[in-house]
């Protein structure tokens, strides 16, 4: 199955990308000629991973009957000195507040998700190291 976006040009270093008819404001900082009007691209990545991943996450627990209170998603990425700058690891964090809540759920919903189900982090993990820890937050 074929997915495209359409993204165009506004002024400087500006674009606006349309994705599932949503539009999304992309730029760059005004040190180089942006006026940070949106992320940078390659930090959408960083996004990216993490919708993907934890929806599958949510969907998951949802199917155990896990309830949590709270699920917050961290991405942190190593990226080279070097041009063509690029990501060399990606490191996960997921946080997870709630009253009792099972690790070993927990954990199974998490590596369900780096293993079978996202496609980002498969994707990701064929062109550097992606690693996740889970962290539950008392309250």
């Amino acid at each position: 199955m074929k997915k495209s976006v359409n993204t165009k040009w506004i002024k400087d270093m500006q674009f606006d990308s349309e994705v599932n008819g949503h539009h999304i404001t992309i730029d760059a900082i005004p040190e180089v000629g942006g006026s940070d009007a949106g992320p940078r691209p390659k930090m959408l990545m960083l996004t990216a991973l993490a919708g993907c991943t934890g929806m599958d996450v949510v969907s998951i627990l949802q199917k155990m009957r896990v309830e949590v209170e709270s699920f917050n998603i961290d991405v942190s990425a190593e990226e080279t000195e070097e041009h063509p700058k690029h990501f060399t690891h990606m490191h996960i964090v997921y946080r997870f507040g709630g009253k009792d809540l099972p690790m070993d759920k927990l954990q199974k919903a998490v590596e369900l998700s780096q293993d079978r189900y996202c496609g980002v982090s498969f994707m990701y993990r064929k062109a550097m190291q992606v690693t996740h820890e889970i962290v539950i937050e008392s309250k």
